[in-house]
């Protein structure tokens, strides 16, 4: 299944329609932006609250072309948080929540070509990956999460590699650019040439806990420890719940033992709001991270702002959105 028309007109550039449909954006970021951004191909696997909020902004921002992956069947459980599945079973029962979302985007912006990819994300390979610029999982496992990323970096293209999960009232947005060259806006008007180098995400994952700033994200060290439990007990996403606490605790205090980290910087309140939230997701929780994953893509495409590096936080408890830069870690001696 697909809709929608190409984006842009001869030799890339914008048509007559696209210039006036885009008018105030374009006279944000510019015609050379807008052009970027209609050239650009996005993947999404994983149709959820955070991803649906994503795929909104980037289809109403004029995105190239836009892949959904997701092939389990709607359930009742999905309308909870995902706007896009009509709240009548006559028109979702039995069918992929990737064909239902695709139906309703179309509709936002008939210019941006929408399409459904069967398949399972697990079983993705490069060559697939060719066909894309971005690249955005969620509710994925960790094995997968890091297949992805290595198969991004493995091929000739430049894709940008994205993770977001919402766990019901915090969420966690993950960034892998690789090599990045951007225009940074200095004070007064001026711009200046600016390069980030990422690190992938076996490395942000992979840093010596005890050598990271104190201030480091508590989100960051409870979703890496139940990202670690469910990998060992091969459970999915949103598996593991409250009656897994004790074994979660456990495993807590091996990883921080083994980490010459307190365990006070996990704190246990945590991780018993991460596993009661299971697979629930807090809508305005989604709308604030699927919005800045829009953000962060755009930029990306653009080549225009400071895009976050690594990791970002939004937890409602404290309100605050917080990047976590996690440096690679240090060449083995």
């Amino acid at each position: 299944m697909d809709g929608g028309g190409g984006a842009g007109g001869a030799e890339g550039e914008l048509t007559a329609q696209e210039t006036a449909l885009y008018d105030r954006q374009i006279r944000v970021w510019g015609v050379d932006a807008q052009k970027r951004l209609s050239k650009a191909h996005v993947l999404v696997c994983g149709m959820n609250g955070t991803t649906i909020e994503f795929c909104k902004n980037i289809v109403l921002a004029g995105v190239g072309s836009l892949s959904l992956m997701d092939d389990n069947v709607v359930t009742e459980e999905d309308l909870n948080a995902n706007f896009l599945i009509p709240p009548d079973e006559s028109i979702y029962g039995g069918r992929s929540r990737a064909q239902v979302c695709c139906e309703s985007l179309i509709d936002f912006n008939p210019m941006v070509r929408v399409s459904v990819e069967k398949g399972d994300p697990s079983l993705i390979d490069g060559e697939f990956l060719d066909k894309f610029d971005i690249v955005v999982l969620s509710r994925a496992s960790l094995k997968t999460k890091l297949l992805i990323n290595e198969n991004c970096r493995k091929r000739s293209k430049h894709i940008a590699f994205y993770t977001i999960d919402c766990k019901d009232s915090c969420g966690e947005i993950f960034v892998d650019l690789q090599k990045h060259s951007y225009v940074q806006k200095k004070p007064g008007g001026a711009t200046e040439q600016q390069e980030l180098t990422y690190s992938s995400l076996q490395e942000a994952i992979s840093v010596p806990w005890n050598s990271l700033p104190k201030k480091t994200a508590k989100l960051y060290f409870a979703m890496r420890v139940l990202e670690d439990y469910e990998l060992s007990e091969g459970r999915s996403p949103g598996e593991t719940t409250l009656s897994d606490i004790d074994a979660v605790l456990a495993r807590r205090k091996d990883m921080c033992d083994k980490m010459s980290l307190n365990e006070s910087r996990i704190p246990t309140t945590l991780v018993e709001r991460l596993l009661a939230a299971g697979k629930k997701e807090h809508p305005p929780v989604c709308a604030i991270l699927g919005g800045i994953l829009g953000q962060e893509v755009i930029k990306s495409i653009s080549c225009k702002g400071d895009p976050v590096k690594n990791f970002f936080y939004f937890d409602v408890a404290d309100g605050k959105g917080v990047i976590e830069d996690i440096p690679p870690p240090p060449p083995a001696k």
